[in-house]
């Protein structure tokens, strides 16, 4: 197989993007060691086989352990790592300390990991977040590159720009290569926390007949799970020298963009919106650095992103697979 001889550690792998990374790279071939606090991969059995599941190994790991996370790596024989651990935004208001022990401490811990391992690490790339950035009326410049002021204005996004700066140090000072990514709205099954969780909820209801108002509006930069979570893989495979800290865009729509498409597809959907409460971060963003890296940055178009999450979730819900109380308050 063409990547056996890769073994990947994957950190918050049962989250949304960890579980589209852990189907990516079960069916490339490559063996996948699958680490999450939690023991119940219920995300990952949303978009994966029996016989997928069956190929991940998966471990318990709280990365906040600093030899736990050596271990696992030297142990492990990992050749590539994909750091998706971390708490989101209201975890980190409800609980500063524990978000800045598991989005910051846990970062650093991986990175003492990667340097542990030394040459036998090819690839990191991580989750860093648009949250890094301030409101739009900061950014002039359009589309905002990758270099942009960074000007969180929440705990989690303070944690993730702490997640950069380590990363660079790391680089400069011990030669550690990153790719680190800025997801904005990741959508698509197993999707199903946060506020820019309702774009697949939106889809979701609209399969199942159920009505749903979205709590935003306005211009939004939306990424297909499956797509964000090949970007991860490639960037990991890609053997960048480097610091990098890359901006995602895709497709660039706004929300009544989007539920007119949703229409399209799906002409009895009882959909809204909440008017006059954009997102407050920057949508028009700049991927020449993303693209330097990988020369084509992983794309399906919004209508057949829709399309292939639509039939999806059909199929779950055909086989009773999917709680829809997540449509709820």
């Amino acid at each position: 197989m063409p990547h056996s001889d890769e073994t990947f550690l994957i950190t918050g792998s049962f989250g949304c993007i960890g579980a589209w990374v852990l189907r990516t790279l079960v069916q490339d071939g490559a063996r996948v060691v699958a680490t999450d606090l939690s023991d119940d991969p219920v995300r990952p059995a949303l978009v994966m086989s029996e016989e997928e599941l069956a190929a991940v190994e998966f471990r318990q790991l709280d990365v906040t352990d600093r030899d736990a996370v050596v271990r696992m790596v030297i142990d492990e024989g990992v050749t590539h790592v994909i750091h998706l651990a971390g708490l989101q935004v209201p975890f980190c208001r409800a609980n500063p300390t524990l978000g800045a022990m598991v989005n910051v401490v846990g970062t650093v811990n991986i990175c003492e990991a990667v340097k542990e391992a030394g040459d036998r690490i090819r690839g990191f790339s991580y989750a860093s977040s648009q949250a890094v950035f301030g409101v739009p009326e900061l950014y002039p410049e359009r589309p905002v590159p990758d270099s942009a002021r960074l000007v969180p204005d929440t705990l989690y996004g303070v944690y993730k720009q702490a997640n950069e700066g380590t990363l660079r140090v790391y680089w400069e000072e011990y030669g550690i290569s990153s790719v680190g990514l800025r997801p904005y709205i990741v959508y698509g099954v197993a999707r199903d926390q946060g506020m820019t969780s309702d774009i697949a909820k939106a889809i979701l209801a609209a399969v199942a007949g159920r009505p749903y108002t979205l709590r935003f509006d306005g211009p939004v930069a939306l990424q297909l799970a499956a797509d964000t979570a090949r970007i991860f893989i490639a960037c990991a495979r890609s053997g960048h020298r480097g610091a990098a800290t890359c901006n995602l865009r895709n497709d660039v729509v706004t929300v009544q963009e989007f539920v007119t498409e949703l229409r399209h597809q799906f002409p009895s959907a009882d959909l809204s919106w909440t008017d006059n409460s954009p997102l407050p971060f920057p949508h028009d963003m700049d991927v020449s650095g993303l693209r330097s890296i990988l020369g084509t940055v992983p794309h399906t178009p919004l209508p057949q992103g829709i399309a292939d999450t639509a039939a999806h979730f059909g199929g779950l819900l055909a086989d009773n697979r999917i709680d829809l109380r997540q449509l709820d308050g």
